[in-house]
């Protein structure tokens, strides 16, 4: 009985969290090796699912750089960056985009069994994301830089409450396809649709102002502070990006930005729901 109580007493200290977000939107950058470690994997989308239930219009970002790197190994290719991206030859692109399409597949096929309703979503379809080719004195290929952004197509599927799962490619004006990154696409569809909650799903647990120093840990920042800490190089190597793009995603009108550790059981309810939240937010 007392156990029922508890979880009754938790439900309702939800609540006016809940009543908060209903029909609010929100964007979730999912990625890296916790995408393919299915414990996590099943975690979050169940967390996604209660969030899509409760009312909320979610859309999730996937990335999918593991398992493309795996696949060019396999097929004897090796994969080269530049400046943090992907160099994207025509074979490397055909190998993007069935990796990512097994992903997206993946991830609607299992928030279905779940018992969410979700859309599966290429930045190609309906010219969902549109892209210019990044300068081809850069060497990089078949890589676009982001120009807009469909935001009709995504406002009118988020009507039926439908978790909108994207991956992240472009069409170039020239109708051909390039590979984006999948954190600026996350952010660029956050800025264009200035939602409430913008999300990215790590494995770290958000912002240490010492790596060494467990206890300085920032739970709440702001976005010229986040700044700061890059320009002083306390945010390092590949959170900048990340952190960057929530920068970005916070001056364009976006509410609220958070980083969080998805390997911690239903963080994104405890960041969403909680007034400490678990993770570190960026605020204006």
């Amino acid at each position: 009985m007392e156990e029922a109580i508890r979880k009754a007493d938790i439900l309702i200290e939800a609540l006016p969290y809940i009543k908060r977000f209903h029909r609010k939107t929100a964007v979730i950058k999912y990625g890296g090796s916790i995408l393919n470690e299915d414990r996590i994997r099943r975690n979050v989308l169940e967390d996604i699912i209660f969030l899509s239930l409760i009312g909320m219009r979610i859309i999730l970002v996937h990335g999918g750089g593991l398992n493309i790197n795996q696949r060019m190994r396999a097929e004897g290719k090796k994969a080269a960056f530049i400046g943090g991206m992907r160099v994207t030859d025509r074979e490397t692109l055909r190998l993007v985009q069935e990796e990512l399409k097994k992903l997206n597949t993946l991830i609607t096929e299992e928030i279905t069994e779940l018992g969410g309703r979700a859309d599966g979503l290429s930045g190609k379809d309906n010219r969902l994301i549109q892209v210019k080719r990044r300068d081809a004195r850069l060497g990089l290929g078949f890589v676009g830089e982001i120009v807009n952004i469909n935001t009709q197509l995504l406002l009118n599927k988020l009507k039926k409450y439908h978790i909108l799962v994207i991956s992240p490619v472009g069409l170039g004006q020239d109708r051909k396809v390039y590979n984006i990154n999948a954190d600026e696409a996350a952010s660029w569809i956050s800025a264009m649709l200035k939602v409430e909650k913008f999300v990215f799903l790590t494995n770290v647990r958000g912002i240490m102002r010492n790596p060494d120093d467990p206890h300085s840990f920032l739970s709440s920042i702001t976005a010229r502070e986040a700044r700061n800490l890059i320009k002083d190089r306390v945010i390092q190597e590949g959170m900048i990006p990340k952190v960057e793009a929530c920068v970005r995603a916070i001056n364009k009108g976006v509410t609220k930005a958070h980083i969080i550790d998805a390997r911690i059981p239903h963080a994104l309810l405890l960041e969403i729901f909680t007034d400490s939240g678990i993770g570190t937010e960026i605020i204006k």
